[in-house]
């Protein structure tokens, strides 16, 4: 069923996407079965992935939807450590794009090898009023602080290197507390992911392009003891599609499950199991795709629109991939791969025998706030781990997810956070930069938020739901 939703999907004209979204969600749906079957037959139960990886890349980026990624398997008795981040990959100025691409720079200095963080806008608490904007925000970065707008609350030692500090704090805190998986809720790469087009890469195959960002603002700065080898499970956020446009290289983050031993996105939406047999406990985690919420009609919002005609070709199209076919069809596309995922996350949570259910998306705490309630008081959600908005919430939106624990984690250093990382004014959460670590039982989960600086902000601790 799903090989041939894949097929019809391949051809589709525009009129006929909804009719196709909805039966590649129902294939969805039972695509954990076949690859149970596949899992015992191959299953290894180690962290590698291997036996998973033995399907072969898809032939499409949407070939996996749904996929329940090889069980991980963790043995010991000590304490168990999950991490969690978003927003971290900075912009490599030393990449030579192809195909006529600008350079990803920013200001002066940010040509040299390595991620350089995004000077975004910052705006006041309620975001009613824009106190630095982006042009401002360069003028800082360009002086090094000597020319700057105070509204921009700019902490040079701080803001230049958000990414290399909060790496820093991660791996110290890794080799402290040996996690053994993270959890990357997204926006992997600034400004626009992976910068190529979409489907100019076979899925069995990665490109320079993406090997050298992968190096640069990855694999160069998330390894050390305790880190090196762990599983990265990881979605898209709204910058890896493009952020202000959808035909950048997204397949290739998703192709890069099969290039790596530590990378997991083999599909924009997917599941992992994990066993804890010497602790008696096992989770489920539910990694699913919200960018739909930055998917607008073409001439809305060009600054925050992945579908806008401003900055979208006219020719755009990731229909070779199973993406979206062009700009006017955009939007739905978009919306239609959200939708179709309603039911498939519904039937894993009814359908989990875990001990705890945790799901990773992109968007913060508080979009679609009475399905992701519903998925709590109804279905038993424990935990949702989110991030886009630029900071560390630890427990955000309570009231509006029925009590649900959700937190964003959002201030991996790649992209300017929200607020001055020294005037509490505008501050959402309890933190601007930094990540999360979570040691997880069978009957607790205690969260604490790191800040960049590798100090505990705040915890909290959550309790299984069922």
């Amino acid at each position: 069923l799903a090989g041939m939703s894949l097929c019809l999907a391949s051809n589709a004209t525009d009129t006929a996407a909804s009719a196709l979204h909805a039966l590649r969600g129902a294939a969805a749906a039972f695509v954990h079965e076949a690859t149970a079957a596949v899992d015992a037959a191959f299953g290894d139960g180690n962290a590698t992935g291997a036996a998973a990886r033995r399907l072969g890349a898809p032939r499409t980026a949407m070939g996996y939807n749904g996929i329940d990624w090889a069980p991980i398997s963790v043995y010991g008795t000590g304490v168990k450590h999950i991490f969690a981040i978003g927003d971290w990959g900075g912009m490599d100025g030393s990449l030579s794009p192809c195909c006529g691409r600008p350079a990803i720079i920013a200001y002066s200095g940010g040509h040299t090898p390595g991620p350089h963080v995004f000077p975004r806008s910052r705006w006041n608490r309620a975001h009613s009023e824009l106190i630095c904007t982006h042009k401002q925000f360069v003028e800082c970065f360009d002086s090094r602080g000597s020319s700057c707008a105070a509204g921009c609350g700019f902490v040079p030692e701080i803001d230049m290197q958000p990414q290399f500090l909060v790496a820093n704090a991660f791996r110290a805190r890794a080799a402290m507390k040996n996690p053994d998986y993270i959890l990357n809720v997204g926006d992997n790469f600034y400004w626009g992911g992976i910068e190529i087009d979409c489907g100019s890469t076979p899925m069995s195959q990665i490109s320079g392009t993406a090997r050298h960002q992968f190096d640069q603002v990855f694999e160069g700065i998330y390894q050390g003891a305790g880190l090196s080898n762990k599983p990265w499970l990881s979605i898209l956020g709204n910058h890896d599609w493009g952020g202000r446009q959808f035909y950048n290289g997204w397949d290739q983050q998703i192709a890069y499950t099969w290039a790596s031993n530590r990378w997991r996105m083999p599909a924009p939406y997917w599941s992992q199991h994990v066993s804890y047999p010497d602790l008696g406990f096992d989770v489920d985690i539910i990694l699913h795709d919200s960018n739909a919420m930055d998917a607008k009609d073409p001439g809305a919002d060009p600054e925050h629109n992945m579908c806008s005609r401003k900055h979208n070709r006219p020719d755009a199209s990731c229909a070779s991939t199973g993406g979206p076919a062009s700009v006017d069809s955009c939007k739905a596309w978009f919306w239609g791969l959200y939708a179709e995922q309603k039911p498939w996350v519904e039937s894993k949570l009814a359908n989990s025998k875990a001990d705890w259910q945790i799901m990773v998306t992109h968007f913060p705490c508080g979009h679609d706030s009475g399905w992701y309630r519903s998925l709590h008081t109804r279905l038993g959600l424990d935990l949702l781990v989110t991030g886009h908005r630029h900071d560390q919430e630890l427990g955000s939106n309570w009231g509006a997810l029925g009590g649900m624990m959700c937190i964003v984690t959002g201030g991996g250093g790649g992209i300017t956070s929200e607020a001055s990382p020294w005037d509490r004014t505008h501050w959402y959460g309890e933190a601007q930069y930094g990540f999360y670590d979570l040691a997880i039982s069978k009957d607790k989960i205690f969260i604490e938020s790191i800040n960049y600086d590798g100090k505990v902000l705040k915890s909290a601790t959550v309790t299984p739901s069922r």
